[in-house]
This record gives C-alpha cells, structure tokens and sequence, in this order.
C-alpha cells in the first residue's frame, strides 16, 4: 500500500491541480509559440502573450477535468475491487473516457471509453517493462562459491 500519497477523497483534489497546472504551463508554451508563428512581423509578442491568455487556461482546465475524474474513478475502483494493481488504472480510464464523450452519443461513448482505456493500458504496461528492465540492474547474485579444498591440498599446497 502506497502511504505517501494522500487518502482518496482529497487525491482526487489534488491531482485535478497537479493536471491543471501541467496543462496551463504547457498550453502556455505552445499557445505562445503558436501566436508567436502566426501574429505579424511587428506584433509577434504581442500575438504570443494574447494567445496565451485566451487558450492556456482552457487547455489547462481540459488536462484538470480530466486528471480529477480519473482519479475518482481510480479511488472508487480500489475502493470497490480492494485492490492496488494496474487493472485499476485500465478501468478507471475506460470510466473517464466514456463520461467525457457522453455528448456525443452512446458511439462517442464507446469509442471514448474504449480509447482510453486503450491509453492507459499502454502507459501501465510501459510503466511495468520499465520497472523489470530496471530491476534488472539491482539483482543480488550470490557471491562465487569457494574454491574445494581437495584440488589445492593435492596439488602440494595449503590453503
């Protein structure tokens, strides 16, 4: 069990932040080279520094819309499944993306909840080859057994 993260209600809280946060930064960098790129010669700084403030924060609140509801559905899932394993991610992705795409109809649910699960799969079965090909490195190996001392008592020597 992993005590150094926070209970479940206020993970979800906590990690809508963490999504908001990396997705305005993020939207900020790209919105700003993009109205960089796309404003005038003269106005350039000036198209960067509206294009973030118009699109960063929208970008950011889609990255936290979407950490908080998975991270509820990750907490309802572990506390359904009283479980703690990769599976829980897959379901709570599958959960996340079909009630983001519920305006669309039942297809864009399907769709939604299929993809995203599909994402998260991928991200949890990259996480785990990582964590055995890193495993890999701090194997214990027993040391060389030592040397018999028949074959150097016959050879003329004492051990």
């Amino acid at each position: 069990m992993d005590h150094s993260r926070d209970p479940c209600p206020w993970v979800a809280l906590s990690d809508f932040g963490g999504a908001f946060c990396m997705g305005a930064i993020g939207g900020a960098v790209w919105h700003g080279v993009k109205g960089f790129r796309n404003s005038p010669y003269g106005e350039r700084r000036i198209g960067a520094i509206t294009a973030i403030k118009a699109r960063a924060p929208i970008l950011g609140g889609n990255f936290g819309v979407w950490g908080g509801l998975f991270s509820t559905f990750d907490c309802a899932v572990k506390g359904i499944r009283k479980k703690e394993d990769p599976w829980n991610a897959i379901i709570a992705g599958f959960f996340t993306g079909g009630s983001l795409a519920v305006r669309g109809g039942a297809k864009a649910v399907r769709n939604g909840a299929i993809g995203c699960a599909i994402l998260l799969a991928v991200i949890e079965g990259v996480g785990i080859g990582f964590q055995r090909m890193m495993a890999e490195n701090t194997r214990l190996e027993p040391p060389p057994p030592p040397p018999e001392q028949s074959r150097i008592e016959g050879q003329g020597m004492i051990a």
